[in-house]
C-alpha cells in the first residue's frame, strides 16, 4: 500500500508519519510511506495546511494530527 505525508517536513509532518509506521505495524499492513515535501505537489492533492495524509492516493486529511486509531482504520479501508 501506498502512503504519502504531505508537508515541508516540520515537527507534525515527521509525527504524522512515525504514527502511520505505527499504525500499518499494528494493522498488520504493509505500507511503502513517501514524504512529499514539494510545494506544488502539495497542490495536487488540493493541501492548504499540513500536514497530510494520502492512502492510494485518496487525500483522508490535511491540518492535523490525527489519532492511530484513525489511520489504522484508514489502511485497513484501503487494504480491502
Amino acid at each position: 500500500m501506498r502512503v504519502k505525508v504531505l508537508g515541508p517536513g516540520c515537527a507534525r509532518c515527521k509525527r504524522l508519519e512515525e504514527l502511520t509506521r505505527e499504525a500499518a505495524q499494528e494493522a498488520g499492513i504493509p505500507v511503502e510511506i513517501e514524504h512529499v515535501t514539494d510545494t506544488a505537489r502539495l497542490l495536487d492533492y488540493s493541501v492548504m495546511t499540513t500536514p497530510g495524509l494520502v492512502i492510494d492516493e485518496t487525500l483522508k486529511m490535511s491540518g492535523r494530527l490525527p489519532r492511530r486509531e484513525e489511520i489504522v482504520a484508514w489502511l485497513k479501508e484501503g487494504a480491502r
